[in-house]
């Protein structure tokens, strides 16, 4: 890849890292009048849209980055909400890749699966710092919540994939 291609697509990722940590601060700023923390997850759609235009390295780069900066802009850098957000983003982001590369699914089941990979990642995370094997509960809820959300997000990935023109992107 020549220099000037190198450079166009460190400029993406790094405008794509960005969209999705304003959509994650946004969306943070919501959370708090949903029940047990249920979120859109639009900041997936950025990843999703990622990993379809570049590849898994730089889906990876875009999703540390939201979590990073994002928990660093908050406040709550290395706290119980980085460990619960990075328990979300890490088993989605390796589900994103093993589906894409083993099922081969449509972008509206991959987001799906993501969203409900999260959800896990973070009950996990939340059960593992605060020994409370009781919140395993609410997973059945936050599964349940994870398939419209997916699909919303999902749909608005292939929205915005559809507008681009991936052709003149890296030219």
């Amino acid at each position: 890849m020549g220099s000037s291609k190198a450079t166009k697509k460190f400029v993406y990722v790094t405008l794509l890292s960005a969209m999705a940590i304003a959509i994650n601060m946004i969306e943070s700023a919501f959370v708090v009048g949903m029940p047990f923390g249920i979120r859109f997850g639009f900041a997936n759609i950025i990843a999703l849209i990622t990993i379809e235009l570049f590849s898994e390295k730089e889906m990876i780069t875009v999703n540390l980055m939201r979590v990073l900066i994002g928990n660093l802009m908050r406040g709550t850098i290395f706290g119980s909400t980085f460990w619960i957000s990075s328990g979300g983003v890490i088993l989605s982001t390796i589900v994103l890749i093993l589906v894409r590369k083993l099922l081969k699914l449509e972008i509206y089941s991959n987001s799906m699966l993501c969203a409900v990979a999260h959800s896990i990642g973070q009950v996990f995370v939340v059960m593992f710092i605060y020994k409370q094997t009781a919140m395993f509960t609410i997973v059945p809820i936050l599964l349940i919540s994870s398939i419209p959300t997916g699909i919303l997000t999902g749909w608005i990935a292939k929205e915005a994939l559809n507008r681009l023109d991936k052709e003149k992107l890296m030219r």
